[in-house]
């Protein structure tokens, strides 16, 4: 909840900017300014910051990572032994 109103601010400081921007004739800088703050208040309406905020405090989440690590050294340390078998023959 907090990270959704965070980006939501950030977004309109940004739109604001982007007026400001608009305001002073500089209408690419302000096209520019305001697609950049628009970014964040997209994430947030598809759910890409909850679900990121939900998987950063979940232990289940961290130990999935690891098991996803483990799972990566050994499929690196079977291709090693492969490729050290492979160059005695």
């Amino acid at each position: 909840m907090l990270a959704e109103t965070i980006f939501s601010a950030v977004s309109a400081a940004g739109l604001g900017i982007a007026a400001i921007s608009a305001y002073r004739k500089k209408f690419l800088s302000a096209a520019r300014i305001a697609a950049y703050a628009l970014v964040p208040l997209g994430l947030v309406m598809t759910g890409a910051v909850d679900w990121i905020a939900h998987t950063a405090f979940s232990p289940v989440a961290w130990a999935g990572f690891g098991v996803l690590g483990v799972a990566w050294l050994l499929f690196l340390s079977t291709r090693a032994v492969e490729r050290r078998r492979a160059g005695r023959r």
